[in-house]
């Protein structure tokens, strides 16, 4: 068997890390999950894909099934279902986005937010031919603006980052210019979790007369983010990772108000007219943040939400983020002692302050190894070419989980 790490600063012992629970001011809200106990799931370490549900949601779905929408059938859409999406958004821009009022809206999916903020964009800058996007974002991202690039005749300028981090300030001042329209960045990469420095990134990209959008999926929540502070323009993210809004969930929008009016999104459906009941014969967008939205909202989809961003608000994001870098070191510090011998490779920043919740370590064998600890209950995901992810969702995963995650990786590998 390989010698662990001798240089590690805390014991590499299940002792530790339940000495690490029972110290943990948030262990007390593990239960609210359903499942949270569950003697088939050892480690559940993929939160940051699909977060664990509420049993708060439960209720509230079941509640609205039964007395609103059984109840007040069709009458529920004078009722509040309507405002529903701007009221969660505001909710949400509070809470989690450091968004004030008017400026967030819940509906559709990441993929069909990206393509509206993003057509919106760059029709804003017409005399503009580039689109800046680095080659490591998330599959959806990339696609969607070579879908675009095709269709409005752009060139995409591609920045190629180190496989352990992310866009920093002097690429992306390498490659924005006179022709830049717009700039898509993830706050944390998909893969390796770099946490990108929002506020100068934007700041750069502005200097440069172009427009930003920040994709969210995998810090809200678990990231303190301040949209309004930075100056950003554009913003989208999930809502069933850290927001645990359940499969599929709604995304949300965000649009920084200066650009209402300004910005006109292109799929013109009846609910982002001015005057939706109206039923005009000619499309007139409606004022504000609901001008971006297009078809009926996804009322069932967004109920679950609420109780996430409740409770991070009983909570606080900081708080949140605290935990979140606990867990990501002594994530760090167990791979650094137990599977370093192995041959397993670190595929994230080793510094807290430029790493989001989760972080990936890379080997030729976790394709297998995954498989196999998906098979022991140990749940953490695969990432191409050869990492696992594992994703520590500040609520509701405990130090415990990461070390039978993290020693489950080593028996794997020791077999």
């Amino acid at each position: 068997m390989p010698q662990t790490d001798a240089a590690v600063a805390f014991p590499l012992t299940l002792d530790y890390a339940e000495t690490l629970d029972a110290a943990d001011p948030l262990a007390e809200h593990r239960g609210a999950f359903l499942g949270a106990d569950d003697p088939d799931v050892v480690a559940y370490l993929d939160g940051n894909s699909l977060g664990r549900p509420l049993a708060a949601s439960a209720d509230r779905i079941a509640d609205f099934v039964r007395q609103q929408w059984g109840g007040r059938l069709i009458r529920g859409w004078d009722e509040g279902w309507l405002a529903l999406p701007q009221a969660i958004g505001d909710e949400l821009g509070a809470v989690a986005l450091g968004a004030s009022p008017g400026q967030v809206t819940i509906g559709d999916s990441t993929t069909v937010l990206l393509y509206k903020l993003c057509r919106a964009a760059v029709a804003a800058r017409p005399d503009r031919t580039e689109i800046v996007l680095d080659a490591d974002n998330f599959p959806t991202d990339r696609f969607v603006l070579e879908g675009i690039a095709k269709e409005c005749g752009l060139a995409l300028r591609w920045i190629r980052s180190a496989h352990d981090g992310g866009v920093t300030d002097a690429e992306l001042a390498h490659v924005v210019g006179p022709q830049t329209a717009l700039v898509v960045l993830s706050h944390v990469a998909y893969r390796s979790g770099y946490l990108a420095d929002a506020a100068a990134l934007t700041r750069t990209a502005h200097r440069a007369g172009a427009l930003i959008l920040w994709d969210l999926c995998h810090s809200v929540g678990v990231v303190p983010v301040e949209l309004d502070a930075w100056d950003v323009d554009l913003a989208v993210g999930c809502s069933y990772k850290y927001l645990n809004g359940g499969p599929g969930s709604p995304a949300f929008a965000y649009v920084r108000q200066e650009h209402f009016g300004i910005l006109q999104q292109p799929i013109q459906g009846w609910l982002g007219s001015a005057d939706p009941f109206g039923m005009g014969e000619s499309y007139e967008g409606a004022a504000g943040i609901r001008g971006f939205t297009s078809g009926t909202p996804p009322i069932v989809g967004m109920l679950a939400m609420q109780d996430m961003i409740a409770l991070v608000r009983q909570v606080g994001l900081g708080t949140v983020r605290a935990k979140s870098v606990a867990l990501t070191e002594f994530a760090t510090g167990l791979c650094d002692g137990l599977l370093a011998g192995y041959g397993v490779r670190m595929a994230s920043p080793r510094d807290a302050e430029r790493r989001g919740g989760h972080i990936t370590i890379d080997h030729p064998s976790f394709r297998d190894v995954t498989a196999e600890l998906w098979r022991r209950g140990v749940i953490p995901d695969f990432r191409n070419p050869d990492g696992i992810r594992l994703g520590l969702s500040p609520l509701s995963t405990s130090f415990t989980e990461v070390w039978r995650g993290v020693d489950a990786i080593r028996d794997c590998l020791d077999r």
